[in-house]
């Protein structure tokens, strides 16, 4: 009688650890804060590119002397505070969203197809572009500040700071400034980011026969930083141009406008400056994030004893 009632408890316990993996919805937060914190330099060396003014540096190695011999060392991290909260707020809710209908879709035991993974991409990259805006506002402001003439610098002392300053001086609204292009930017990001890691990860391990280890993890994120960067680039020069804008230069402007302008001044090349630099920060950025993620849920299936290859 012992052994049947023993014998009845743990099956349960077998059969939960043998099940898929169901991880915590802050975990693409977490990664994405650790990732921002190695990244934060070429982010910043790659606004300040975009929002670059008359005879300042054009190249990316210059903008990074030009930054350190007036601001020095810590210069190259102005804006972290916003940075984090962008990551806490934006990651975490598209990687959120983004694993938890990818647990849903999964439940059958099928993997979802590439386009199922794009259409759960776009949905969470949305959401989280709208929930990151304010944070990305005071992000791509505290990174252009020092950049500005002595006049016209905002001085923000940390992000809630600034936040809570910009809101008083220019209400509300401009809390939600560029939401739009951001969300399009953030759709863009997360189908061409997280859904083509997924994509190029299944592709190294069942179509080359690559384990599902450090290398895999690498060479996808490696090839989905690229993608991401080039889709990406159109969008994230108008965001940018939006979010630094005062409210004189950004009156009056639709974003039409502003591409009309822009492409007026500046030719069509405007769509892909700061390539290079987005590249060089996404395309780390990408890799980090997702190898602290993936560590993330190594750790947590070893806590929960859930055996390797039974996780999504």
């Amino acid at each position: 009688m012992a052994t049947s009632a023993k014998t009845e408890v743990s099956q349960p316990v077998r059969a939960s650890a043998a099940g898929k993996a169901h991880y915590p919805f802050w975990f693409g937060g977490s990664a994405s804060c650790f990732a921002a914190g190695v990244t934060h330099p070429l982010d910043l060396v790659k606004v300040r590119l975009q929002t670059r003014g008359p005879g300042a540096p054009t190249s990316m190695l210059g903008t990074f002397a030009h930054v350190v011999k007036n601001n020095g060392i810590l210069g190259l991290y102005s804006g972290l505070s916003a940075s984090v909260l962008r990551q806490l707020t934006y990651s975490t809710t598209r990687f959120g969203i983004y694993e938890e209908l990818k647990s849903y879709f999964t439940a059958s035991g099928q993997p979802p197809g590439t386009l199922t993974l794009v259409g759960m991409a776009c949905t969470s990259g949305f959401i989280g572009g709208i929930a990151g805006n304010p944070a990305d506002v005071m992000n791509v402001r505290m990174q252009s500040d020092a950049a500005l003439p002595p006049s016209q610098r905002r001085n923000y002392k940390h992000a809630f700071q600034g936040l809570v300053q910009m809101t008083r001086a220019e209400g509300p609204a401009s809390l939600f400034r560029g939401v739009w292009p951001n969300s399009t930017r953030a759709v863009l990001m997360t189908a061409s980011q997280l859904a083509s890691y997924d994509t190029f990860k299944g592709l190294c391990i069942d179509n080359f026969g690559m384990s599902d280890n450090l290398l895999t993890h690498f060479t996808a994120s490696f090839l989905a930083g690229f993608v991401a960067t080039t889709v990406c680039s159109p969008v994230d020069v108008i965001k940018t141009r939006v979010m630094s804008a005062s409210p004189t230069e950004s009156a009056g402007h639709s974003i039409l406008g502003l591409l009309r302008e822009i492409s007026r001044k500046e030719g069509l090349g405007w769509a892909f400056r700061g390539w290079v630099p987005s590249f060089i920060r996404l395309g780390p950025h990408t890799i980090a994030t997702f190898l602290f993620l993936e560590e993330h849920k190594k750790i947590y299936r070893k806590l929960k004893g859930v055996p390797e290859g039974q996780h999504a």
